[in-house]
């Protein structure tokens, strides 16, 4: 009966949340797995009272200069995570921060991640500036560093498409509620955001390729275990 597989995910579903990584993967995969035979999504097999949208800023905040990749990298994760992304910015000013829309688990996940996945590009930047001050300006710097950003923006989001691929039956299950994208369209649509030039100097093409590189190996349970153990 499709109560019981409903209640074998949540328990699975539980499981997923484990500190012990292995274990974790393997309950989520399985989940999934069973999701998707049985065409069920995560919240057909949560408590109603469990599947409340939440909309919410998460404190890290960009500008179309400094750290543009900020808002690739942050819809990128939400899109895999069940979640959509937006921005927010008060009028007069430049600065916008970043915002997301989910069922409060997925939220919590995604906002997780993704202030994960920003301080490993700000530490990477923080090693570049500080590895070759005295050999290039402060400006160029700022170029390594948003075209490692973006990079990294794009080797994340090759990660998830090839995770999905690997595990096909996740693309049945890993969708956006409509609940959550009636949410997000009562917002309207963003405006443009500022998308990279073309790098022209051989150091900003390399900090590109790291960051690429960097990204398709980001590891988000890392994080999550890390927080578990604590």
């Amino acid at each position: 009966m499709a109560t019981d597989y409903k209640e074998k995910i949540r328990k699975l579903l539980a499981l997923a949340e484990s500190p012990v990584e292995a274990e974790a993967k393997a309950a989520l995969l399985k989940a999934r797995q069973l999701m998707a035979e049985h065409k069920l999504r995560e919240e057909d097999c949560t408590e109603p009272e469990k599947l409340k949208v939440k909309k919410a800023l998460v404190g890290v905040t960009c500008t179309k200069r400094l750290n543009g990749w900020m808002v690739d990298l942050s819809a990128t994760i939400a899109e895999s995570h069940c979640c959509t992304a937006f921005r927010s910015k008060r009028r007069g000013m430049q600065t916008v921060e970043i915002g997301f829309i989910g069922f409060e688990d997925d939220f919590e996940v995604c906002e997780r991640i993704f202030k994960y996945a920003v301080d490993c590009v700000l530490a990477h930047c923080k090693a570049m500036r500080k590895e070759y001050r005295g050999i290039y300006t402060g400006k160029h710097l700022g170029k390594m560093c948003d075209a490692y950003g973006y990079g990294f923006a794009r080797g994340v989001a090759e990660m998830f498409e090839r995770q999905t691929q690997e595990n096909q039956e996740w693309g049945l299950v890993l969708v956006i509620p409509q609940e959550v994208k009636d949410m997000a369209a009562e917002m309207g649509e963003g405006s443009v955001f500022k998308e990279l030039s073309a790098p022209e100097h051989m150091s900003e093409i390399q900090a590109m390729r790291e960051g690429y590189e960097d990204g398709q190996e980001f590891d988000p349970t890392k994080r999550l275990t890390e927080e578990a153990a604590v």
